[in-house]
């Protein structure tokens, strides 16, 4: 089977399964976003006279029922493939003729990969971001359910001062919502069209409009110069890498004071049971490994984010293959945190706080007291917080 750089030469076997490694799978979940992008590029080079109409109709009917077809799961990329690109214009070869070999002028597979990669990153980019509010919305309704009870609130693991479960959610529920709005901050680089930079120093001699296909696509601006294309290679993925780990580091502190409050010593929670696991040994326990699993999600997140930074960091200027290895950790840190904020949202509405379980020691209204005599005497806090110091150290 061909390759879209192949010249006749025999390839080792070894070769194909090294270089292209996972990316015939990986490149699955960019298939739609290729078609699109493959049929703006086609259309565009139409409007610059370049592709006659004939065959542009025939290019895009072709990939769209290419793009149906693999939708439906007729069809998949393989590892003789290499990559989704050499797929669909394989596929769209057989399918239309001649005209199928014409959709790759003015374009590389490096531009290409990238234009498909960033519409993927732009939608994904979109969803997290809904599920970082949906979760925000889960901690809400629990607010409304049961936002009266009162809850100790800690600093350094000890109680500290009276709060309540609205203030404890409202909280978290504030934090996402921050983390939904990085997210979505995360487009900057994203929303910026690669396509004519081809492979990284434009298509010499073609009157190619770049601007047409950033329209045809949504991107708010076309990428320049050219030369720029390939230095920005890992800055939206790392970008958004890093708005996950931070919403993942706010899940996993979530997670974390609900595993303390689950608890027997506290108990200050119950837990839905379809949300919990049995023990293979212990007959009596329900473990929460959702919750503990969302703890550890992080660690992952910021190992993707750092894999990613460090692809990129000593490569001069231009495409290297190095690149390629940018995906593996980038799509596995985006599904982590979409599994992550569905589950969790969908436990939280599940979670009951047990208000007969909850004991506040009296210390904690030390701080009001100390300000209370601050409002009622006209003393100085200092005075006020040593007089309440004092009674409370003779009890």
């Amino acid at each position: 089977m061909s390759r879209l750089w192949d010249k006749g030469a025999p390839l080792d076997e070894r070769v194909l399964r090294y270089t292209a490694g996972e990316d015939h799978r990986l490149d699955e979940r960019l298939v739609a976003c290729d078609v699109r992008a493959s049929i703006a590029h086609a259309e565009m080079l139409n409007t610059c006279g370049l592709l006659g109409d004939d065959d542009l109709a025939a290019i895009r009917d072709g990939l769209t029922r290419l793009g149906e077809s693999h939708a439906a799961g007729d069809w998949h990329i393989g590892l003789a493939d290499e990559d989704g690109h050499t797929a669909l214009e394989r596929r769209l070869t057989d399918a239309i003729g001649e005209a199928g070999g014409r959709v790759h002028l003015g374009r590389s597979r490096n531009d290409q990969v990238l234009a498909a990669l960033r519409l993927y990153l732009k939608d994904a980019a979109a969803t997290l971001a809904t599920g970082a509010e949906s979760l925000a919305a889960a901690l809400d309704r629990l607010a409304e359910r049961q936002g009266e009870v009162e809850l100790p609130g800690y600093t350094h693991l000890q109680q500290a001062m009276p709060s309540s479960v609205a203030l404890w959610a409202g909280g978290f529920a504030a934090a996402l919502r921050d983390d939904a709005e990085g997210l979505r901050a995360a487009g900057r680089r994203i929303d910026r069209n690669p396509l004519g930079s081809a492979a990284g120093y434009g298509t010499p001699g073609l009157p190619l409009d770049r601007r047409q296909t950033a329209d045809a696509l949504g991107f708010a601006e076309v990428e320049e110069p050219v030369t720029a294309v390939q230095l920005s290679r890992g800055k939206a993925e790392s970008g958004l890498l890093f708005e996950i780990t931070l919403t993942l580091q706010d899940t996993a502190r979530l997670a974390a004071d609900l595993l303390l409050f689950y608890t027997q010593e506290f108990s200050y929670v119950s837990l839905p049971e379809a949300f919990t696991t049995g023990s293979s040994i212990m007959p009596q326990k329900r473990n929460p490994d959702v919750l503990e699993l969302a703890r550890a999600a992080p660690a992952t997140a910021q190992a993707c984010l750092d894999e990613c930074l460090m692809v990129t960091a000593k490569l001069t200027s231009g495409y290297h293959r190095d690149l390629q290895r940018l995906k593996p950790p980038l799509f596995r840190g985006i599904d982590l945190a979409d599994d992550t904020l569905v589950i969790m949202a969908a436990l939280v509405d599940g979670v009951a706080f047990r208000p007969e379980n909850i004991r506040l020691d009296s210390g904690v209204h030390a701080a009001g007291e100390a300000n209370r005599l601050v409002t009622e005497q006209g003393i100085p806090f200092r005075e006020a917080y040593r007089r309440v110091a004092r009674k409370l150290s003779e009890h």
